[in-house]
């Protein structure tokens, strides 16, 4: 067994050098607002997890800091108390392995105290994430539990979280199984991402390699995920959809997933009770006859209001617009934004609603866009940073003084 500090070294000769927010009056006063970026280190120049300042009024962003030696920390979580961020190594060759296939791949989840004044982040510890590839990961609105997709085995995992921050035992495993009809993406599960309904009661998983979203039940008191028994546990994509990211309404009344492979958004009735989703529109996040082999979709989001509805689609690297039907859930195109960058892997919305930050993973940039409260659309402020390889964005508030 190696030690953290022998983990990180080992790492580091490895890499060469790697939801929606609430809407709160703390978020409206605030003045600036710290921006983490999760970024891939292998085949970059990256040093891990960077800290920006996003400036509230004006959109302008500037360097703070990184992190050192931490690879591939491709999605990050920030904790409810706004003292700890998780971050996932997106690995398959993590050195203590699988607890029960100690031969099958592991990737890992890392924890980090933040600095109150500063937003430096303090490495807590590091385990394995229990299957290979970790590609997404959520805080329990609790405060005690990590939930984690694993990408190339498709496993999602649970796991408990100290008083201190740290990562502590692992809860639950479950293994999703199937394949579908893509001989390129879909042979085995791919389990792409994992999110808590607004009452943290079910948790659904979106798994690429099936064509499923995968519904379970959540006890935050145990820290377990269990298949759903009070409704549907699975609803089936369009073949060949490969369903990648979801988004709760703020209202827990509807749910959105962006799927992958056929550049498209599914809207769908969400029952709170039961945890049931029934599929209730398919649209295109792509003009008619423009979807091209290799194109991809990625990020999807509801704007805090509960307006619209934000996609981003690699390739021809765009934000799709949509509005959101407050009485259906149904969307309405708006358009098409260009991310001014290449290949759009993650963008997030400030907690104010005020302003949607593209990242560009092979353009090397994060750039922001100022959203218009009544219309929804993008509008571009000018503002750009270099980030190398983004590929998350997570917001902190800074201060509420206004």
């Amino acid at each position: 067994m190696l030690s953290q500090t022998q983990y990180f070294l080992y790492v580091t000769m490895l890499s060469g050098a790697v939801c929606s927010t609430l809407f709160t009056e703390t978020a409206r006063g605030a003045d600036q607002y710290r921006v983490y970026v999760g970024t891939y280190t292998r085949g970059s120049d990256s040093k891990g997890i960077y800290q920006l300042l996003l400036d509230s009024e004006t959109g302008k962003l500037t360097h703070v800091d990184a992190t050192e030696n931490v690879v591939n920390p491709s999605f990050l979580a920030i904790h409810p108390n706004q003292k700890f961020l998780y971050a996932v190594n997106e690995i398959n060759d993590f050195p203590h392995g699988i607890v029960d296939f100690p031969n099958l791949p592991s990737g890992a989840v890392s924890a980090f105290s933040i600095d109150s004044d500063s937003g430096k982040l303090t490495f807590l510890n590091q385990i394995a994430s229990e299957g290979g590839s970790p590609c997404y990961l959520v805080v329990d609105r609790t405060g005690t539990t990590v939930l984690v997709a694993n990408y190339s085995n498709g496993r999602i995992c649970s796991f408990s979280i100290k008083k201190d921050g740290a990562i502590d035992d692992c809860k639950s495993v479950i293994q999703h199984s199937g394949s579908s009809i893509n001989p390129q993406r879909q042979q085995s599960p791919h389990a792409h991402s994992i999110n808590l309904d607004p009452e943290n009661k079910y948790a659904v998983a979106a798994d690429l390699g099936i064509d499923k979203l995968l519904v379970y039940i959540f006890d935050p008191k145990q820290g377990v995920l269990s298949p759903n028994s009070n409704g549907s546990h699975e609803i089936k994509m369009a073949p060949g959809a490969g369903p990648r990211h979801f988004a709760f309404h703020p209202s827990g009344k509807w749910g959105y997933v962006i799927n992958e492979l056929n550049l498209t958004v599914t809207a769908m009735n969400y029952n709170q009770k039961t945890g049931e989703l029934e599929i209730i529109q398919n649209i295109s996040t792509v003009p008619a006859g423009t979807r091209r082999k290799g194109n991809s979709t990625a990020q999807v989001l509801v704007h805090p209001s509960g307006k619209f509805l934000y996609g981003s689609n690699r390739g021809p690297n765009t934000i799709v617009m949509y509005r959101i039907d407050q009485t259906t859930g149904k969307l309405t195109l708006l358009g098409y934004q260009p991310t001014g960058g290449a290949i759009p892997r993650n963008f997030n919305i400030d907690p104010s609603g005020k302003f949607l930050l593209a990242a560009n993973q092979d353009s090397n940039n994060v750039v922001v866009f100022k959203i218009d409260q009544k219309t929804g659309l993008l509008i571009p402020t000018g503002h750009e940073i270099t980030v190398p390889k983004p590929v998350c964005i997570q917001f902190l508030p800074v201060s509420s003084t206004r």
